[in-house]
């Protein structure tokens, strides 16, 4: 079976998402977020062991509110929560938001990683998340820069800058699947020394460099000393699916992890996947529910490859990026 990105090959393939990004290279940290046409259904998963969000519990199927108007990634740890702030008042200045009364309020969950020990200047006076998490929502676009970029900004892995990933899948049904993860993981996206991913088996037209296997170790490095962990993605569809639906997407979608980080889901990272779900497809049964699970994990295992391999070096990294140590 066949099966190709999008013609983004991002999680804009998504009809009716956006994605907007603001970074500040002085900090080395930055804010992305997902932002709907309209409201979207959506689910959460947790598989980390030291994560940080907001409004996640919400997400569960037995909750009153069953969509949201963005979901936001954030670097700053505890900081970053701050991001979602600015997204909130940008999006009830437009009008959004879930109606109570005469009021409106904006449905903004979020999740942060760690990046506060990265080589930036985090001597601020003010915490500077808000700003960002307003100025990423004003930036929203079909179009998603990879690598050096929003939330992974200032991301590391066990050896090599993180990043920001994307990619997609068009489906046989027609539905289309779509990832966004900041890639800031304890473990490594490279197998051994590099430069080989992890993700290889699941690349698609040389996406990550098209170098195939490498060399596994037997015991994976980590960056355990630094405390400084944490990989948060979102996973998309047009399928219409119920809050259920979409946690149990979620779930699948840390099958992406594993499969592009060693090791991956310990206990000091915050793992965490959301899932968006925009309803414009229906689905057609149980075949359908497994197809939108296996795609997930294949397109968040290439969109955290991606991210890494896009990374760009910056003054005063504590790390190379992939380009500048395999690149050429």
């Amino acid at each position: 079976m066949t099966i190709r990105p999008g013609p983004r090959n991002a999680i804009t393939d998504v009809a009716g998402l956006r994605v907007g990004q603001a970074q500040d290279s002085r900090i080395k940290t930055g804010v992305s977020v997902v932002l709907g046409d309209r409201p979207f259904t959506a689910g959460v998963h947790v598989m980390g062991g030291a994560p940080g969000t907001r409004e996640t519990d919400l997400l569960a199927p037995d909750k009153l509110v069953e969509e949201v108007d963005a979901l936001v990634l954030s670097g700053g740890s505890a900081f970053g929560l701050d991001a979602a702030s600015g997204v909130a008042d940008g999006l009830r200045a437009m009008g959004r938001g879930f109606a109570v009364g005469d009021q409106r309020v904006p449905i903004v969950p979020g999740a942060i990683l760690f990046d506060l020990l990265n080589g930036g200047d985090k001597g601020w006076e003010d915490n500077p998340y808000k700003a960002l998490g307003r100025a990423a929502l004003d930036a929203a676009s079909e179009d998603v820069a990879l690598g050096s970029v929003g939330a992974g900004t200032g991301a590391t892995t066990a050896t090599l800058k993180g990043g920001l990933g994307t990619a997609s899948l068009l489906l046989p049904s027609g539905h289309t699947v779509g990832a966004l993860v900041a890639v800031n993981a304890l473990g490594s996206a490279v197998m051994g020394e590099g430069p080989e991913f992890w993700a290889a088996p699941w690349e698609i037209d040389a996406e990550f460099g098209g170098l195939g296997l490498g060399q596994s170790d037997p015991w994976p490095v980590t960056k355990l000393g630094q405390h400084e962990s944490t990989t948060i993605a979102i996973v998309a569809t047009d399928a219409a699916l119920t809050q259920a639906q979409a946690t149990r997407m979620a779930v699948a979608a840390h099958d992406g992890f594993a499969r592009a980080l060693v090791p991956s889901h310990t206990p000091m990272d915050g793992d965490l996947v959301f899932a968006a779900a925009t309803g414009a497809r229906p689905v057609a049964g149980a075949a359908d529910l497994l197809a939108l699970g296996h795609a997930a994990a294949i397109t968040t295992a290439r969109a955290i490859a991606r991210g890494v391999h896009a990374a760009t070096p910056c003054s005063g990294d504590t790390l190379p990026a992939w380009q500048a140590r395999f690149g050429g």
